[in-house]
């Protein structure tokens, strides 16, 4: 038999003109699927002329660039697939990838300590007031999602009906009955909890694309109680006049009983605005708090248990309808917290507010942050809410960028922005073991 001949190792920074070709025509039939894809979408215009009239408006330049970008890019994808060197993992120095893998704990740090200081810093900014009680409200929202998606494995798709259960409790239990923010705001979570209870009970023998569809379909239905019901909801009305919380009985109003008299301030309305931003920004720090100590227990060990294999998960003698019923429970009393929070943020709540693209975004939030990554869920929610806000004049581009940042994210980082996370158990110290443990020490047998 012939051997067969030594490979020989190609020089360092040439490409064979077959790998070059290849790469060309792939980038080239991504630049003609992107040509077809956006002749319409960006290269052609139609606008309202002088009489009118509708115009046809072509933008062939803007449609070139991005043909362009995308040749260029899928070009330089695929010569990567050719050679290592020029992957991303391999662009980094070592010793930056190895610094960057330890700045997890500075950059909760910092992250949280720029929280605290928010208002102090856009005080007189309510733009960007209002902006950060968004995001930290969703911020919110995505930790109680994450339990049931990151840490249990559900993929719940209908995770806005416990959001508008909570604002629904609170309002109709703080018009019909009187009570105050404080009180109303634990029986919402509890009421959204028992929602999660009701939802979990029929999918318990569910699991992949069938438990999205349910829940899905358990969102929709929340969504047309509230619509037709009028009358306790209100119907497609909601509901106006929602009442605001006090500071300790402390009205943030210009009366010489409210919060400013009482203090010797100027009233300024912004005064309330600061107060429901540290409001939200303590839920949030609770729920991770909560969802961090949970994790350490046996039933978030049970929950992760269950994400990874529901069978060896029975097989362990884990109840998985308890697991997965308390996962359930726990997110969507989460989410009735920040329910109850918006309302009384907003002052009116009507069924629009509680549409799935509310779960659709959660969710996208969970996944890019990084699922069971409590920090990355932050910094998910900080990019996608602050990127829209902030790339809002770019009406015509920004849902194309993010688009794409998306499917790159997906891609090139399918655990997530932050993808790794403190494990639930750990050995402690590391311990270095013999080598002759470690290989086993070997034994001859005589011949």
């Amino acid at each position: 038999m012939s051997e067969r001949a030594p490979r020989v190792p190609r020089e360092s920074g040439r490409f064979n003109p077959r790998e070059v070709l290849a790469a060309a025509k792939e980038a080239a039939v991504a630049a003609l699927v992107a040509l077809g894809l956006f002749v319409l979408l960006i290269g052609v215009r139609t606008d309202q002329g002088p009489t009118g009239a509708l115009v046809i408006r072509t933008r062939f330049g803007a449609l070139a660039a991005i043909v362009a970008a995308v040749f260029v890019g899928r070009l330089v994808l695929a010569l990567a697939r050719h050679d290592a060197r020029l992957s991303i993992g391999r662009l980094a120095p070592a010793a930056l990838r190895a610094a960057l893998s330890g700045l997890g704990i500075y950059a909760a740090a910092a992250f949280l300590a720029f929280a605290l200081i928010v208002p102090i810093v856009f005080y007189t900014d309510r733009y960007l007031l209002d902006l950060a009680i968004l995001i930290v409200t969703y911020t919110m929202l995505g930790f109680g999602l994450n339990i049931v998606v990151g840490l249990a494995g559900l993929l719940d798709l209908g995770y806005v009906a416990f959001y508008a259960v909570g604002a629904y409790s609170y309002a109709l239990i703080a018009q019909h009955f009187g009570l105050s923010f404080w009180i109303c705001l634990p029986l919402a979570g509890i009421l959204a909890a028992f929602a999660g209870l009701i939802l979990g009970f029929p999918v318990l023998r569910l699991r992949g694309d069938y438990l999205a569809i349910v829940t899905l379909g358990f969102g929709e239905i929340i969504r047309l109680i509230l619509l037709n019901w009028q009358d306790l909801t209100g119907g497609p009305n909601g509901i106006s006049e929602i009442a605001r919380p006090s500071f300790f009985g402390l009205p943030f109003n210009s009366t010489a009983h409210g919060f400013a008299a009482t203090f010797g301030l100027t009233y300024s309305p912004t005064h309330r605005i600061v107060f429901l931003y540290y409001i939200i920004l303590a839920l949030a720090l609770i729920t991770n708090w909560v969802t961090l100590r949970l994790r350490r227990l046996p039933i978030g060990r049970a929950w992760e248990a269950l994400r990874e294999d529901e069978i060896a998960c029975r097989a362990l003698g884990i109840n998985t309808t308890t697991t997965k019923l308390t996962a359930f429970a726990m997110g969507a009393m989460f989410g009735g917290f920040a329910g109850a929070f918006f309302a009384t943020r907003q002052g009116f709540i009507s069924p629009e507010s509680f549409t799935f693209g509310e779960s659709a975004l959660v969710l996208t939030i969970v996944v890019l942050g990084g699922r069971g990554s409590q920090l990355g869920v932050a910094v998910a929610a900080t990019v996608m809410l602050g990127g829209f806000e902030f790339f809002r004049e770019f009406e015509q581009y920004r849902m194309l960028v993010f688009g794409a940042a998306m499917v790159a994210i997906v891609i090139y980082r399918p655990r997530g922005l932050v993808a790794t996370r403190t494990p639930s158990v750990s050995l402690g110290a590391r311990t270095d073991i013999p080598a002759a443990i470690a290989g086993g020490a070997r034994t001859e047998t005589p011949a």
